[in-house]
């Protein structure tokens, strides 16, 4: 997100995450942010700052410069990468791309360094493919490490969620088909969806992310 009406908005909405994209080559990257409406935030929401590859000093001083509270790697982020900014105070989300026969033993390293996964699914590029994985691979994962699920998450199959039943399922992911445009939410579509949302057995009392 980056526009200060929308940010309002959408956390008057009650979401507990909002996240702001810092890689550049996104089409989401949010440039020039409304620094004011992030300081408006009300403190439980977690300004969640999204990374690529960048390097600690480069997240670091972003963090500093917006009040970040988390953040979501997407790269090749290593184990003691994540533990460093864990140990800064910041929440820490690993982002790892899902698909047919995944080996989710990979997350294992990531277990003691991290505070969440983020499931997603494998595209060529990263993040807002607006497809969604085979949930029915989540079946394979091992750990009970929380996690996010991504990845093409929109009105027409939010209701399936309810029907991954797994307490691991942390917070839900919606972005891409939740927008008028890129960076910018449908709040119609959100307030609806959260609605949804509250009314899952699994994840009634979990987060929900944007």
């Amino acid at each position: 997100m980056r526009d200060g009406e929308n940010i309002q908005a959408v956390a008057a909405l009650g979401a507990d995450y909002l996240g702001f994209i810092f890689y550049p080559k996104s089409k989401r990257y949010v440039g020039k942010a409304d620094m004011s409406a992030l300081r408006e935030l009300p403190p439980h929401i977690k300004k969640t700052g999204v990374f690529v590859d960048a390097s600690y000093q480069e997240i670091k001083d972003t963090v500093i410069a917006y009040g970040l509270d988390a953040v979501q790697l997407h790269g090749e982020e290593t184990p003691v990468f994540c533990k460093t900014l864990q140990q800064d105070g910041l929440e820490v989300i690993k982002a790892f791309g899902v698909h047919e026969g995944f080996y989710f033993y990979v997350t294992e390293p990531y277990l003691e360094c991290t505070d969440y996964f983020l499931f997603d699914t494998k595209v060529p590029e990263y993040g807002g493919s607006g497809i969604s994985f085979n949930w029915n691979e989540l079946k394979n994962y091992p750990y009970s490490k929380p996690y996010f699920l991504s990845g093409g998450i929109g009105p027409d199959n939010l209701s399936k969620i309810a029907l991954i039943n797994d307490e691991r399922l942390y917070a839900i992911d919606l972005n891409s088909k939740f927008e008028v445009l890129p960076a910018l939410k449908d709040v119609e579509k959100l307030t609806k969806a959260f609605e949804q949302i509250k009314n899952f057995p699994a994840v009634g009392q979990s987060t929900k992310r944007l």
